[in-house]
């Protein structure tokens, strides 16, 4: 494992930093872009990683992060519910302008700018789970308290 220098991942570092999290990133020469990808590579169920997903509010435009199980699926019925107005998916542009992450690398800290934030109440299940950290071979490990504590989010039945 190699330290990346990536702009992302050194704000998602910052982040972490900042949270009293330090030394927490690992970085692999396999990619980690995908849930199953992440897992074989961390060596961990599917369901422990954290996938991050970025929806966009269609009313107010704000972008909605939902921290899923990777082996999950998310109702955005239920987050429509929760947020109080509907969402559809975000297009990679938007997902980079409004987070400063690419897709498969979006982490859960670290935003360029606000993100209204759910979590999946079924990660519970895990002690330890696995999220991106600003690139697709970069994840860091955490509990799912910390997750709820790292983003000031609501866990919620997302599936």
């Amino acid at each position: 494992m190699e330290r990346t220098k990536s702009g992302s991942v050194e704000r998602v570092r910052a982040a972490l930093s900042e949270l009293g999290i330090d030394g927490a990133i690992k970085t692999f020469d396999q990619s980690t872009r995908t849930a199953a990808e992440a897992a074989e590579v961390v060596g961990c169920e599917v369901g422990q990683i954290a996938k991050s997903l970025i929806f966009r509010a269609k009313t107010s435009d704000r972008p909605v992060l939902v921290i899923a199980r990777g082996d999950g699926r998310v109702n955005e019925k239920k987050i429509s519910q929760a947020l109080g107005e509907k969402i559809g998916r975000a297009d990679p542009e938007y997902v980079r302008e409004r987070t400063g992450f690419a897709i498969g690398g979006v982490a859960p800290v670290g935003h360029m700018g606000e993100v209204v934030t759910f979590l999946d109440e079924a990660l519970g299940e895990f002690e330890i789970v696995w999220a991106a950290a600003g690139a697709p071979n970069t994840v860091f490990a955490t509990t799912p308290g910390d997750l709820v504590r790292m983003t000031a989010g609501e866990m919620i039945d997302v599936s």
